[in-house]
C-alpha cells in the first residue's frame, strides 16, 4: 500500500476527534452555564453544538460512501432501503411508523417516531414482534436538547452520555421514551398493517421483510430515519 494512501483515513480521524471533543467541551460547560446564558447566546451555542454533532458522526450514516451497510427509512414513502454506500442494495416497502406520526422531538407516550440518525444497539433472541432491531434511542442529541429544555434530569442526561460513550444501549426509561426500533408484525394483523400506522414509535415491516433485513444489518449499523 502506498503510504500517501493513508493520508485522508489518518486525516479523518484526527477531525472527527477533534469534533467530539468540541462537543464534550460545550456540554461540559452547557449544563453549567444555560440558566445564565441569554436567549440570543443559546440559539447560538446549540447551532454549533448540533454542527458539532452531525459532524462527528459516521461518513456511513451522512450517506457518504462507506465499505459497510447502512439503513435509510423514509417515512413520506413508507420504505427501508438497505443502502451500500450512496448505491441501494434492497427496498422494504409499505412500512408502518409511530401511529401519531414523526417528529424530532419525541417524548414517552407521544407514538410517534422519532427522526434522525441512529445505529442499531442491540438484537434481542426473541420479541413479541417476530423479530427486533433495537435503536440507539434516546441517543446523545436528543439527551442534550432535552437537557437544555429541562425535559431530563443531569443524572438522565450523564447515564445517556455514559452510554453512548460507551457504545451501549442508553437507558429505556427516561421520559424520551424508549424501546425504540425496526420489527416484523407479530401475530399482528397483515391487513391492519398495510393500511394503518400502527406502532408506538417503532418502524414495522412484515414478519418476512424482518427475517431478510437480519440476514443484512448488525449491531452498530447505522440507520437514517427521515
Amino acid at each position: 500500500m502506498n503510504s500517501n494512501s493513508l493520508i485522508i483515513p489518518v486525516r479523518y480521524s484526527v477531525y472527527i476527534e477533534t469534533m467530539r471533543v468540541l462537543q464534550r467541551f460545550l456540554m461540559q460547560n452547557l449544563s453549567r452555564r444555560v440558566m445564565r446564558v441569554p436567549s440570543s447566546g443559546l440559539i447560538r451555542l446549540f447551532g454549533v453544538l448540533f454542527l458539532t454533532s452531525a459532524l462527528a458522526q459516521p461518513l456511513a450514516a451522512q450517506g457518504a460512501a462507506p465499505k459497510g451497510i447502512w439503513l435509510r427509512v423514509d417515512t413520506r414513502d413508507a420504505t427501508l432501503t438497505v443502502m451500500k454506500g450512496n448505491k441501494p442494495q434492497e427496498v422494504f416497502s409499505n412500512i408502518a411508523i409511530g401511529r401519531f406520526g414523526k417528529t424530532y422531538f419525541k417524548m414517552k407516550g407521544d407514538r410517534r417516531t422519532p427522526l434522525g440518525r441512529f445505529t442499531i444497539a442491540w438484537i434481542p433472541a426473541k420479541s413479541q414482534y417476530h423479530r427486533f432491531l433495537g435503536l440507539n434511542y434516546p441517543d446523545r442529541e436528543r439527551a442534550d436538547r432535552a437537557l437544555a429544555d429541562g425535559d431530563i434530569t443531569e443524572a438522565q442526561w450523564q447515564a445517556i452520555r455514559r452510554a453512548s460513550e460507551a457504545n451501549r444501549r442508553p437507558p429505556q426509561d427516561t421520559p424520551l421514551g424508549g424501546f425504540i426500533g425496526i420489527h416484523g408484525t407479530g401475530d399482528g394483523d397483515p391487513g391492519i398493517h398495510s393500511q394503518y400506522n400502527w406502532t408506538s414509535g417503532c418502524i414495522a415491516l412484515t414478519n418476512e421483510q424482518i427475517d431478510r433485513l437480519v440476514e443484512l444489518v448488525r449491531v452498530g449499523t447505522p440507520v437514517e430515519i427521515r
